[in-house]
């Protein structure tokens, strides 16, 4: 096909496929990047938006590193998930905003993945305004988590350790990544424009400084048919 290229196009594009090539990317060329042109490590959670719609089923991807990592300290998370969550949950429902929030452990991690509407400050605070005390038990098996304890005594600690805890959201739009990393490096947009070309290494080197990002801002919708509508249909009933 006409759009395929020439040979130097097909070479450097199997290169990616090559053992050789990804051992040399791994441990000299992307480091060489990453020292010449470091990216900034861009900061976790949604962005603000003047858009309602974008301030609806924002996504937190809350990842909290253990202090005991070690099957003990996880079966511990566990427990002071599951000791204290009737409490953590009904203080979700205070909070009046959340869709729906779960706790995960992933290797030495514990998370917490929620979707809430509305502002990521006050979600936090009011979070902390009905749970902080229950929530304690499980910031004391995470680092840092110390000095954050009471948290209803270090509100604005805790709302800044959270956002930097939680995961870069990547945009739907990847040329956004320029923009996002011009603002955080404090320069101009896109100045100087960037060829597109150079997006993969532009994802590369964000991806080196942030290895752990959410792909893009998730799929949001409201269903047709609501669970009540389903169940008064089926007979079931409440």
């Amino acid at each position: 096909m006409a759009n395929e290229g020439g040979w130097f196009d097909k070479v450097v594009n199997d290169l990616p496929n090559q053992g050789w090539f990804r051992f040399l990317s791994r441990y000299v060329v992307v480091p060489y990047w990453a020292w010449r042109t470091p990216a900034p490590r861009l900061p976790g959670g949604p962005r603000a938006s003047v858009q309602p719609s974008e301030n609806l089923q924002r996504m937190m991807n809350l990842v909290m590193p253990l202090k005991d990592p070690s099957p003990v300290g996880r079966a511990k998370a566990a427990f002071a998930i599951a000791q204290n969550v009737d409490e953590i949950f009904a203080g979700l429902d205070n909070v009046g905003t959340v869709h729906f929030a779960r706790f995960v452990l992933i290797e030495d991690n514990i998370c917490m993945i929620s979707v809430y509407d509305g502002d990521f400050s006050n979600y936090i605070r009011d979070f902390i305004a009905t749970v902080g005390s229950v929530f304690d038990a499980v910031i004391a098996l995470v680092k840092g988590g110390d000095a954050m304890i009471p948290t209803a005594h270090h509100v604005e600690t805790f709302i800044d350790w959270v956002h930097a805890h939680d995961l870069f959201q990547a945009s739907d739009f990847p040329t956004d990544l320029f923009a996002l990393q011009d603002a955080a490096m404090g320069v101009p947009p896109n100045s100087p424009p960037r060829p597109l070309r150079t997006l993969p290494r532009a994802l590369i080197l964000q991806l080196h400084a942030n290895p752990n990002i959410s792909l893009g801002g998730g799929y949001r919708a409201y269903p047709g048919v609501s669970a009540a509508q389903v169940r008064r249909k089926f007979g079931v009933g409440w």
